[in-house]
């Protein structure tokens, strides 16, 4: 495999887990005092929960992740929104989350869920057509919810554990199953845009390809309103820690 090829991989997998790993954060309002302690995001039965075997490397992620999104992600999703006109973010959002629907239809098949997976392939046509290739969502107004799945749920599904917690450089806060995930979502559609080959005939298809995937994690940090230490809570890294690896846990009963 090239190293443009890896690049893109990684990219693409940077994609995936900005829209299904960092949406789970959430900020506290500042003025809102605390309503738990440190105690009850790190005693003995939410470790059972949450393993963190490899605690230190974790914290040292957080840090880093923090200085990558407070010197590179900010200060390039700040200048996307100065340049770029809201309506033309939105078409933005709204071609990459409809790419973003092939992933869940694969994953809703392997979850043996039929009307997940019929809903999802027509909102993808219907928005693939109508709505001009996605730039607009005709498919909501239709009544066709927008669904997400990805291959940690459909591991999940499978009877798979989530494993020991596990923050990733760049990649943020995981599990080494919906680390797993990853890899299988972004290697699967690195396979359908290879054997696709859109750009193939530009002669620049790497450079296109590697600019979209690009242009998508800017938009993805754009659309998520979690910042690192915003909170000003002292134990921000249990807190994250804990909700992270309970956001799968409230999903089982969707």
């Amino acid at each position: 495999m090239s190293s443009k090829a890896i690049k893109l991989i990684f990219l693409i997998i940077l994609a995936q887990v900005l829209s299904g790993c960092a949406a789970r954060m959430a900020v506290l309002p500042d003025d809102i005092p605390p309503m738990h302690t440190v105690q009850e995001f790190s005693d003995d039965e939410n470790v059972s929960r949450t393993r963190d075997p490899w605690e230190g490397f974790n914290r040292s992620m957080y840090k880093f992740n923090y200085e990558a999104d407070r010197f590179v992600l900010l200060p390039v999703v700040n200048g996307y929104e100065t340049v770029i006109p809201r309506f033309a973010r939105d078409g933005v959002s709204n071609f990459f989350a409809n790419l973003r629907e092939i992933r869940t239809f694969f994953n809703s098949i392997l979850q043996a869920n039929g009307r997940k997976s019929l809903v999802t392939l027509g909102r993808f046509v219907t928005n693939s057509t109508i709505g001009i290739g996605g730039l607009f969502d005709p498919a909501t107004a239709f009544g066709m919810r927008q669904e997400h799945e990805d291959f940690d749920r459909t591991l999940e599904t499978w009877g798979v554990g989530p494993g020991p917690y596990l923050v990733l450089p760049i990649l943020g806060p995981n599990t080494v199953r919906s680390a797993g995930g990853l890899v299988v979502d972004g290697g699967v559609r690195w396979a359908i845009v290879n054997a696709i080959d859109p750009f193939g005939e530009t002669g620049v298809r790497t450079e296109i390809e590697a600019g979209s995937t690009a242009l998508e994690v800017v938009d993805l940090r754009y659309r998520e309103s979690f910042r690192y230490y915003d909170s000003d809570y002292p134990f921000e890294y249990c807190m994250v820690r804990y909700l992270v690896t309970q956001e799968r846990e409230l999903k089982s009963f969707r």
